[in-house]
């Protein structure tokens, strides 16, 4: 004796409902959601050059993105120029403080040593700004470090 199974014929509205749920559905979860916000990926920056993983830490930057530290103006043209830049930072920066609005953050952060080098100022504060576009940086622009509030005895 054989066994054939025949698929049974589809009818009713209540079907198609449920088909046509499960396209939408997966036409929704397809579309990947909205990027990381740009303190998350100023976050992530952050932690990727404290671990010294300058691959990962590329990798959160866009394709021409701008490098301003003093007058000096670096335009990163590609991922290799990206990893080549993180790895020459000779410090690592616990954030201390951030804030962001829309694309652009601001964050202040404690320097301290590398894995693969001894920091020039340990213990100082750099801060930078960053503009975050599609979960990706364009713009990292070393500024003034912000001073801590001064406390009273």
């Amino acid at each position: 004796m054989e066994l054939v199974l025949r698929p049974r014929a589809v009818r009713g509205t209540g079907v198609r409902a449920v088909i046509l749920a499960a396209v939408v559905l997966t036409a929704i979860a397809g579309c990947g959601g909205s990027p990381p916000s740009t303190e998350s990926v100023v976050r992530a920056w952050s932690q990727a050059l404290n671990t010294d993983d300058n691959e990962r830490a590329a990798d959160l930057f866009a394709r021409n993105a701008e490098i301003v530290q003093g007058d000096s103006v670096t335009t990163l043209r590609s991922h290799r120029d990206a990893v080549r830049w993180n790895s020459s930072l000779p410090c690592s920066g616990r954030i201390v403080s951030i804030t962001a609005k829309g694309q652009t953050a601001t964050a202040t952060f404690l320097l301290g040593d590398r894995p693969h080098s001894r920091c020039d100022g340990p213990g100082e504060r750099a801060t930078a700004i960053f503009r975050v576009v599609k979960g990706k940086i364009v713009l990292w622009h070393q500024t003034e470090a912000a001073t801590p509030p001064a406390t009273t005895a």
